[in-house]
């Protein structure tokens, strides 16, 4: 437990001036919805060309300063930068005095709880960790979708009210994480956004390849209604040839991919195991058919294993790389 005095937060001014530290794709879209409830953006920081011109669409009028000057004018500061440099830049604010008691000191990483910034709650600071768990794009069509959007808040005990009121006030719904649980809940949502989105990407491709003129014309309705039926009923919406244990056209998705689309066999496979073991796991592929389908994937894993010198079964093949991730989470935002 900190023995650092906090200030009482019903003492605080009912409107805040508001800095951002590091003009990515979270920290302006941030900054934008606090001003539309009253809030005042005063200064922002930004290394790139690009998150300068972000900064200037989304805040105009908003000076670009150093991140220890954002820090000097604002109560609350939004430090939304990559998860791999927001223990470094903590440090650094708070050891060379950046850091002012009293203000409210926010980050929007998924990965980290309130712990991160332990050095700021020893130099004063009123630690909150605020990740909305939605993918940004970088321009004002993010404000829009920060209504109804989930933030996972994690901070001490006697500032979670803060927290949440700071998250209602950006249109988001709150939910508590607790501090040794965030790594489990970032990675949940990695699994599910971000693969989703390479998942997507190679179906349009093999869709493109296949000769349809337009894939997401043809993907859209379908991933809606599974995404929907995923949602209300979980395991119970899985539906195609794993789940139906129809090993001949498994193995024959497999044969046009290791010719079409190498890179995207160890994905494939992948994924039809998982599948398979939920749907087995759930009554919905029968025993019987299973030993089947079973032997296809393990056959196609091993030959995807020696096939091509490995390539296709290299980690990460085909995928967006680390700039796909966060976004995730929440942190796609980050200045970058």
């Amino acid at each position: 437990m900190s023995t650092v005095h906090q200030p009482d937060l019903k003492d605080r001014p009912a409107r805040l001036t508001v800095g951002v530290v590091g003009a990515g794709r979270v920290g302006p879209a941030l900054a934008a919805s606090l001003q539309l409830a009253g809030h005042r953006p005063v200064a922002v920081s930004g290394v790139s060309d690009a998150s300068r011109r972000r900064a200037e669409t989304m805040l105009p009028d908003v000076p670009l300063v150093p991140p220890a000057e954002v820090l000097q004018r604002a109560d609350l500061v939004l430090l939304t930068v990559p998860d791999d440099v927001l223990p470094g830049l903590v440090a650094g604010l708070a050891e060379t005095g950046a850091v002012r008691p009293g203000q409210l000191l926010v980050h929007t990483s998924g990965r980290y709880g309130a712990k991160v910034l332990d050095p700021a709650l020893r130099a004063g600071a009123l630690p909150l960790a605020l990740h909305p768990a939605m993918t940004f794009t970088g321009t004002p069509v993010d404000v829009q979708r920060l209504a109804g959007c989930s933030f996972g808040v994690t901070a001490p005990e006697e500032l979670r009210l803060a927290a949440e009121a700071l998250v209602i006030e950006m249109g988001g719904e709150p939910e508590w994480i607790s501090e040794q649980n965030r790594p489990l809940y970032h990675a949940a949502l990695a699994l599910g956004a971000n693969h989703l989105v390479t998942l997507v990407a190679q179906s349009m491709e093999l869709l493109r390849t296949a000769g349809v003129a337009a894939p997401d014309r043809m993907l859209g309705p379908l991933l809606g209604a599974a995404l929907d039926n995923a949602l209300r009923s979980g395991d119970a919406a899985l539906t195609g040839p794993v789940a139906r244990g129809d090993a001949g056209t498994v193995a024959a998705h497999v044969t046009e991919l290791r010719e079409h689309a190498p890179q995207t066999v160890a994905g494939y496979l992948a994924m039809a195991r998982a599948t398979a073991d939920r749907a087995l796991a759930h009554g919905l592929l029968k025993p019987e058919l299973a030993e089947d389908l079973l032997g296809v994937l393990a056959d196609g894993a091993e030959a995807n294993r020696g096939g091509q010198g490995g390539q296709e079964g290299r980690p990460g093949e085909g995928t967006d790389g680390p700039n796909g991730s966060d976004g995730t989470t929440g942190t796609e935002g980050n200045d970058r």
